[in-house]
């Protein structure tokens, strides 16, 4: 402990949890090497974790406030007890279906999982308004005879909790690799060009796909120095208005009254180095 009445240890520790591909800080004063599972002590208990990387000396400055101990190394029996969790969580999942219908709540429940040592069980939902559970808390607690939580997230955690196919074919980004979400907004689809279709640009959330922001840097980069759409330019003597531009083909569609034109941006503007892009 130091000074300021912070505990510090020996070691920083990055751990990672079976349902999130995000790397959580603890402290060690043993240590621990990459893909090692062990037991750390969390805001919601004990859990079993996975080290992603190799053991750090501690630096106060890559730590924000106080940081959990890993308590440590797991043994076989406590990855004998988190199997033994996993088929608790779906017979205490399946009373909290009968609960919720009972009491007619308006929420989704879509995951419950106990903490190591069984004290507490943590059931996520979704909703789209405010529930009042007190009574639902209650009723678990008389069947299930620990500590309840009930998590609220949104739709995108659900999407990514439960997983499935994006429209590329590949599984959703925020299943696969994403640890926290960022803004997406839909000047991010008009810097693509992309047609204003909600529907088409949203993913399984309902929300504006992910892929959006990830693409919109280098959209940007393109699309610079490049004139707005209907903008009016000249070419071969006469004067047309862009009124669409596919920046990965590098071509524009010009219009006039009398015509429709698709023209490569190197005829457009022959001054411009579009070969580094």
């Amino acid at each position: 402990m130091n000074t300021e009445g912070k505990v510090t240890y020996k070691y920083i520790v990055y751990i990672q949890f079976e349902e999130s591909k995000k790397a959580y800080t603890f402290g060690s004063d043993v240590k621990y090497y990459t893909n090692d599972v062990v037991v750390v002590e969390t805001v919601r208990g004990q859990e079993l974790g996975k080290v992603c990387v190799p053991t750090v000396d501690f630096d106060a400055s890559k730590v924000k406030g106080d940081i959990k101990p890993v308590l440590r190394k797991a043994t076989q029996e406590d990855i004998k007890c988190k199997e033994e969790n996993v088929e608790k969580a779906k017979e205490a999942m399946k009373i909290c279906h009968e609960c919720v219908a009972n009491l007619k709540l308006d929420m989704h429940l879509i995951s419950s999982e106990y903490t190591l040592d069984r004290t507490k069980v943590i059931f996520t939902y979704v909703s789209d308004d405010r529930v009042d559970f007190r009574q639902l808390l209650k009723d678990l607690a008389q069947h299930l005879h620990c500590r309840i939580e009930l998590r609220q997230v949104g739709p995108r955690n659900k999407a990514k909790i439960v997983g499935g196919i994006g429209n590329c074919g590949m599984e959703c980004c925020c299943s696969r690799f994403m640890s926290d979400f960022d803004t997406v907004s839909i000047n991010m689809a008009k810097n693509q060009l992309l047609a204003l279709n909600i529907q088409k640009l949203s993913g399984q959330c309902g929300k504006l796909m992910c892929c959006l922001r990830f693409e919109n840097e280098e959209y940007t980069r393109m699309r610079k120095d490049l004139p707005k759409m209907n903008s009016i330019v000249s070419y071969q003597g006469k004067k047309y208005r862009i009124s669409s531009m596919n920046v990965l083909q590098k071509q524009a569609k010009l219009e006039n009254k009398e015509e429709v034109l698709f023209v490569d941006f190197k005829e457009l503007w022959p001054d411009k180095d579009f070969n580094n892009d």
